[in-house]
């Protein structure tokens, strides 16, 4: 192994180095028999605490090693990870605080998701009455469409709450940093974390929560029945804010409503996006990445389970869709209900979808049905026209043309029939509902690519902070 790491061998990457910043655990076995004791550490860590990826170097020479069984050791399997409770008298003030507070918001996040947090904090939610919210991957921990969920009026739940508990959700970037304008600037925050390095970060909390989010959930749902409602806001002061909530919720769903069934062409996101949540089941594992795609989309299609939404994450990676879908498409496999698997939907921004679509010969090749659908808006976050392309054509477009257009009236659909998969091009929104009708009645094992063509400069319904409605792009 000496020659291979100072010869400048072929692949000689030092990937343990290149993978540490982003993995819970890295090793590369010294000797054959260590094997098992290394994969044991990694299965270990990557579920303990916050779950997170462990890397797990093997050289060539030691994958083509032998060895004697009786000299390896194989250690014990890994124990089901502690679920460790926060400190009672905290769960005391959390409590205290949430009942006082005159207008309280739950945020529900990722880490709730990978805690299966779900039924706990269903129960908490029961209890409490508390209006409650999803960050994107702790969509469908409580289903999108419950009646306390104000996903709709995400901006005023954010910026007018005076009390809000965080579940398994982090302050970066998709929660604004907890900060003004979008937060109150005297926002109470009570955060629950696994991690206590996480607890206060960017915004200094109130009550500190460190456990388990099923742990602390629980205690959570006891205290409250404990501790009874007095020292509870008015019920006037409740009624207030659940008003405010429904009032802007109604609006917002009412207003995207009416952008989904325009009937212009070429189409808009809402349009798209409102053909497509007609045929989605419950059990439905929704894929996204791309920018606007990824963002409307979020806003637009409900999940009602949860980990069955995955996009982007904290790091905003692009390119990870077609990969997240074929692990989705392969794990649904082992789920079917009534002898039919969950059906997987991979949604992309064309951009995106160029980062790795080629991974569609991937799906073709193992037979996983997943319907690919991209969402061709000839550019990222907007795009140009066939006319205005030709006209960077006459002069230079590496000098003319945004290096944020890409070429338009792309046919993505194509790459479908190179590797026996079938595709679609579509224009508008009848189109598009006859070609879904047919894709989700389909009994096919082979992936769909399905192009939406929509206007290069459709954007987000208007905000009511402008620096939400467009990209600084």
């Amino acid at each position: 192994m000496l020659v291979h790491s100072v010869a400048n061998c072929f692949g000689n990457l030092l990937q343990i180095d290149a993978c540490r910043h982003c993995a819970k655990y890295c090793a590369r076995p010294s000797e054959i028999n260590k094997i098992p004791i290394v994969f044991e550490k990694a299965v270990r860590t990557c579920l303990s605490g916050r779950p997170g990826v462990c890397y797990i170097d093997l050289p060539g020479d030691k994958i083509v090693e032998k060895a004697e069984v009786a000299h390896i050791s194989f250690p014990s399997k890994s124990p089901v990870p502690p679920r460790p409770l926060a400190e009672p008298k905290r769960v005391i003030d959390a409590v205290k605080l949430l009942r006082r507070s005159m207008s309280p918001l739950v945020i529900i996040g990722k880490g709730a998701a990978n805690a299966r947090a779900e039924q706990p904090i269903r129960r908490f939610l029961h209890l409490s009455g508390l209006p409650f919210l999803p960050t994107p991957m702790g969509k469908g921990v409580v289903p999108d469409d419950h009646h306390q969920c104000v996903a709709a009026a995400r901006s005023i739940a954010l910026l007018k709450s005076d009390t809000i508990l965080l579940l398994g959700a982090r302050l970066n970037w998709i929660l604004h940093f907890g900060l003004p304008p979008r937060f109150r600037s005297d926002v109470k925050l009570i955060q629950v974390d696994i991690q206590a390095e996480e607890l206060g970060n960017n915004v200094q909390t109130a009550v500190a929560l460190q456990g388990d989010l099923q742990s602390v959930t629980k205690q959570l749902c006891e205290e409250w029945v404990k501790s009874g409602s007095h020292n509870s806001s008015s019920t006037e002061d409740l009624a207030s804010w659940w008003e405010e909530l429904r009032r802007k919720d109604k609006a917002n769903r009412s207003h995207a409503k009416e952008l989904s069934e325009l009937d212009t062409v070429p189409m808009n996101y809402y349009q798209v996006f409102g053909e497509i949540k007609h045929h989605l089941d419950r059990d439905c594992y929704v894929i996204s990445e791309g920018a606007n795609t990824m963002d409307i989309g979020r806003t637009m299609l409900e999940n009602f389970l949860p980990r069955h939404r995955l996009d982007a994450g904290t790091f905003g990676t692009m390119g990870v869709g077609p990969g997240f879908a074929i692990a989705a498409a392969m794990y649904a496999q082992t789920t079917e209900v009534h002898g039919k698997p969950p059906r997987v939907l991979c949604i992309e921004g064309d951009s995106a979808f160029g980062f790795s679509g080629m991974e569609y010969e991937t799906a073709c090749r193992y037979n996983l049905p997943i319907i690919f659908i991209i969402v061709n808006n000839n550019g990222i976050y907007s795009g140009v026209d066939g006319r205005t392309w030709t006209e960077f054509i006459q002069s230079n477009p590496t000098t003319k043309a945004p290096p944020t257009a890409l070429l338009p009236n792309a046919h993505y659909e194509k790459l479908a029939s190179a590797f026996g998969g079938h595709g679609y091009f579509v224009t508008t929104r009848s189109e598009l509902a006859t070609t879904l009708q047919e894709v989700f009645s389909s009994d096919s094992s082979q992936p769909v690519i399905i192009n939406v063509a929509i206007n290069p400069v459709s954007e987000r319904k208007s905000q009511d902070f402008f620096w939400l409605t467009k990209s600084s792009l």
